[in-house]
């Protein structure tokens, strides 16, 4: 990323220690400002600073039970700008839950695993390469 301004990631996972985790593994390179946020709530409230990227799970309610989940803040999202790539990450594994989000114009859908943060980073260089941010 030489001379090339940072990424704005925002992370959105309602555990908290995964949360930290997840942004600690995906930036460890320093390449990108990530936000987080422990809802969709707080993301929603912050998306005016038009993040590059999002990148949110899909089940949100495990601390807060009245939360939106991931497909209902996505909706939100594709309201307020359309052009924000939104990624669903999630231990979801049902494909019909995935091909659901992607139907709500989810950019991709990734399955929390071990290899996710690498297929995490290789979408993020896809949207970059695509000239979508």
């Amino acid at each position: 990323m030489n001379n090339e301004a940072k990424l704005k990631i925002f992370l959105v996972d309602d555990d908290a220690l995964f949360l930290k985790n997840e942004a600690l593994e995906l930036n460890s390179n320093n390449e990108f400002t990530i936000e987080t946020f422990a809802n969709a709530e707080l993301c929603l409230e912050n998306v005016y600073k038009n993040p590059d990227v999002i990148i949110i799970d899909y089940w949100l309610n495990g601390v807060e039970t009245s939360s939106m989940n991931g497909e209902q803040a996505l909706d939100k999202i594709k309201r307020y700008n359309s052009d924000i790539p939104v990624v669903i990450h999630s231990a979801q594994e049902k494909i019909d839950v995935a091909v659901n989000c992607m139907h709500h114009r989810a950019f991709d859908y990734v399955v929390k695993s071990r290899s996710a943060i690498e297929q995490l980073r290789q979408i993020i260089t896809t949207i970059k390469q695509m000239n979508i941010v």
